[in-house]
């Protein structure tokens, strides 16, 4: 009995070593394993960007000459976009919203304010595009890029000229020959637009007068769809199509047909730009990008790879002058002023113009 106590003595003993062992073991590893991680969060830069909206060679040259390792996530819409940084999941250091969006996320506390001691570029950016009523003096955000909404048609279909107002949409030899960007704020915009009305409209009769004339346009939608526009209209599958002016310069660079036409009754003028938001957990390499962007050189090499206009005006310099002075990509001042930005709506708002292109799509099916 008393060498079964030992032996069972023994056994206890040994096994709290070995517990205690595995214990500090345990204890070590997970130390090991936060050290580990330290540095690397420091080293690491994640942006939240549009899909297909940057350079990856710029990336590459950002990563070789800060040491910042780029973790790139992409979103297809404003509204993912803030959801996503709402629900604060993932930690992003540099996100890349819209002009409204900038201003709806600013006014629900979900972005830092700018130090400009940080910023050493703003000097290269067209004062036109800086402080914009959604973002006064520049408190959070810096241009990226900008640009317009408008039409494109192919030269095999519409006869060169032809198309100069959103009006001509609804031209009755245009049956079943029309693509729009599956977007409620861009086509019901159009729409009020074509009508004289703001595209920022809360007036319910004029939203409820648009939705009646966007049904009128039905029999000439051939379909509502997003980036495989893009597809489409370079395989001539339509004869015009309504979509963003980068997306058109795609369009174009593959099917020498396709023109782009920024419409003389208005619309949307808009602009994307770079934002850290609050869940930001390396500001150091957040300026660190921003900065780098900035560069007229940088900034250049983006606008001509993305096919968007750069509001950074030193770019403009080093860019062809078969971009620079294409009225389409780079419209005169008095084209400027009949366009206007999109203002953040409200949730209310932003519902009916929803719900009034929801009514519009389902037309459609």
């Amino acid at each position: 009995m008393k060498k079964l106590i030992n032996l069972t003595l023994g056994i206890s003993l040994a096994v709290a070593l070995l517990l205690g062992f595995s214990w500090g073991m345990n204890r070590l590893e997970n130390h090991q394993v936060k050290s580990d991680n330290a540095p690397k969060q420091k080293e690491t830069l994640t942006i939240y960007n549009w899909g297909d909206y940057i350079d990856p060679a710029i990336l590459k040259s950002f990563q070789k000459e800060t040491g910042y390792r780029v973790n790139y996530e992409t979103f297809d819409s404003n509204e993912a976009m803030y959801t996503k940084i709402k629900q604060g999941g993932t930690h992003y250091d540099v996100a890349i919203p819209s002009e409204y969006m900038v201003e709806k996320m600013r006014q629900d506390n979900l972005l830092m304010p700018l130090d400009h001691d940080k910023l050493s570029g703003l000097q290269h950016y067209n004062s036109s595009f800086l402080n914009e009523p959604f973002d006064p003096n520049n408190k959070y955000s810096v241009p990226y890029f900008w640009g317009t909404l408008g039409i494109v048609y192919n030269d095999k279909y519409v006869k060169p000229g032809s198309i100069t107002s959103w009006n001509d949409l609804w031209q009755s030899q245009y049956r079943k020959q029309i693509m729009l960007i599956d977007s409620a704020r861009d086509i019901m915009g159009m729409t009020l637009a074509s009508s004289g009305q703001s595209v920022n409209t809360k007036n319910e009769a004029e939203l409820a007068a648009a939705q009646g004339k966007l049904s009128s346009l039905m029999p000439n939608v051939k379909a509502i769809v997003a980036d495989e526009i893009k597809t489409y209209m370079a395989q001539d599958e339509a004869a015009l199509a309504v979509d963003y002016s980068g997306d058109a310069a795609e369009m174009m660079q593959q099917n020498k047909h396709l023109h782009y036409v920024v419409p003389e009754d208005g619309g949307n003028l808009w602009f994307d730009n770079m934002v850290i938001p609050k869940t930001v957990q390396n500001k150091k390499a957040a300026y660190a990008f921003i900065n780098y962007m900035s560069r007229p050189e940088v900034a250049a090499q983006n606008a001509e790879y993305v096919g968007y206009a750069t509001p950074n005006q030193d770019a403009m310099k080093l860019l062809p002058k078969s971009i620079t002075q294409d009225k389409a990509w780079y419209p005169e001042q008095a084209v400027l002023n009949r366009l206007e930005t999109y203002q953040n709506l409200g949730p209310d708002w932003t519902q009916r113009y929803n719900d009034y292109f929801l009514e519009f799509k389902m037309t459609n099916q």
